[in-house]
């Protein structure tokens, strides 16, 4: 036997509730606001009679069975690199099957790297949020990292400098080098202006480097990407760094931390819609 109130509002309104809330008020011609609140939404829904009444909570529980949740808004950059679709493919070919001649690096830089207070999540006692300072200075200017994923081991190489320039990035390049002799590197990286310099590419030609260059706007492409996001989130949130030195320190224990535990890359969006693709989509999926 069923235990509680019967409800009152049935699946069929229940589901309309749903579908109204995913829409904006501009497509109900509302001007006076552009996104809706809960009391806001529950007025828009009485007006249109498709309820009689309902309270702030009866419809946080209807959105929240219906799986409808508050999101944060994202944006979309197009690419207009006409041979977005070969260029990724490529880069998804070399994640699925790495060639047996060598290994597949994925290159980038992560910064800058500023000394400042960062906002980030902790565990504490209820209503008592951890506190940073607001006001900091730039005395001591920013630096800059140059990092290197190798999808075999899955361990991260990298490097600070206070610049990011080309002889930067060849400095990385020959480090990569040196640790692999005799293998050929597949490196995978973004359209950076000092990853193209002609010194750059002479040098990767007559080294056994292949170049791999990401379609215009497909740096999320970059399989290292994930791995600056873990080290944002772990290593730099929350914290206050009062120096280079001890924020370098910081980055270096995580990163240490990272390798040791550290695994072969595989398996990269493999049920993503970017798969099926056969043209460059208008908008985001």
């Amino acid at each position: 036997m069923e235990r509680g109130r019967p409800r009152t509002i049935s699946d069929e309104v229940r589901e309309h509730i749903c579908l109204i809330a995913r829409t904006s008020p501009a497509d109900w011609k509302i001007t006076a606001f552009s996104t809706w609140s809960l009391s806001k939404l529950a007025e828009h829904l009485v007006k249109q009679k498709v309820t009689a009444s309902i309270s702030r909570e009866t419809l946080r529980r209807i959105l929240r069975a219906g799986k409808v949740s508050w999101k944060i808004t994202t944006t979309w950059k197009a690419s207009t690199d006409p041979d977005f679709i070969a260029k990724m493919r490529r880069v998804l070919a070399l994640y699925d099957t790495p060639p047996t001649d060598g290994r597949v690096i994925c290159a980038d830089e992560f910064g800058p790297l500023n000394l400042m207070p960062r906002k980030g999540k902790a565990w504490g006692p209820v209503r008592r949020p951890r506190r940073l300072r607001a006001t900091y200075n730039r005395h001591d200017g920013v630096m800059h990292m140059l990092a290197a994923l190798d999808l075999a081991t899955g361990r991260l190489y990298y490097r600070i400098r206070p610049r990011k320039r080309w002889h930067e990035f060849l400095g990385l390049l020959k480090a990569l080098r040196a640790r692999w002799p005799g293998e050929k590197l597949y490196v995978v990286l973004d359209n950076f202006a000092p990853h193209k310099h002609a010194n750059v590419r002479a040098w990767a030609a007559t080294h056994d480097i292949e170049l791999v260059f990401l379609p215009t706007y497909g740096s999320w492409l970059n399989w290292i990407e994930a791995e600056f996001a873990a080290l944002r989130y772990f290593a730099l949130n929350g914290t206050d760094h009062r120096s280079h030195n001890e924020q370098n320190t910081a980055i270096a224990a995580y990163i240490r931390w990272r390798n040791a535990r550290a695994e072969p890359k595989k398996a990269f969006a493999t049920e993503s819609p970017i798969r099926s693709w056969t043209d460059y989509p208008a908008k985001a999926a």
